[in-house]
């Protein structure tokens, strides 16, 4: 499974895969690393450069037109996973000031289970890697206001009230298909 690929790199210390209620991309999957130099490393360089047969598939035939986007954890509020995440995708950085009191009102919500921002790391010194070229390619986004919940409607309220507060976001609102970390990767 290409999570278990993913979590088999040192470093690496959570995979989550979700599926789209509603928006778009079908599919959210994140990874929290120990740093972002994780995503530096040689052997994580090489996973990419050398994708496995299970990659080789899910990259060419399931994961097309990728939003993939190295990203800080700039901010996080709860201390829960939800099973259902919103996320508001921002091609162009809001501030944050802006972002935070946003999350800040949004996880009085009973709903929230928590909340995180996340913006775009300096993408200059990553080269396109093979798994890249093998789906075409990715998006790439700024920022992302990623909150989780423990039930969908729930999930729902929020997205409303995400786009009222920034017109120029894509909501997207995904159900959690499984989670993975080091040690059940087996």
């Amino acid at each position: 499974m290409h999570l278990q690929e993913r979590l088999g790199v040192p470093g690496f210390l959570l995979g989550r895969r979700h599926e789209a209620l509603n928006g778009e991309p079908r599919y959210l999957n994140f990874y929290v690393t120990r740093s972002v130099e994780v995503l530096k490393s040689q052997e994580y360089r090489t996973r990419l450069d050398n994708p496995t047969p299970m990659t080789r598939v899910i990259m060419s035939d399931v994961f097309k037109d990728m939003i993939r986007t190295i990203c800080h954890q700039t901010f996080r509020l709860g201390h829960m996973r939800g099973a259902v995440a919103v996320t508001a995708r921002f091609a162009e950085r809001p501030k944050e000031a802006a972002l935070r009191s946003t999350l800040q009102e949004l996880v009085k919500n009973k709903a929230v289970a928590c909340g995180e921002i996340w913006s775009a790391a300096s993408q200059d010194e990553l080269v396109v890697s093979e798994e890249e070229r093998l789906h075409g390619g990715d998006r790439r986004i700024d920022a992302c206001l990623m909150i989780e919940t423990l039930r969908a409607h729930g999930a729902e309220q929020l997205a409303s009230a995400a786009v009222s507060q920034f017109p120029a976001v894509t909501i997207a609102t995904y159900r959690l298909l499984c989670e993975i970390k080091p040690g059940n990767t087996d």
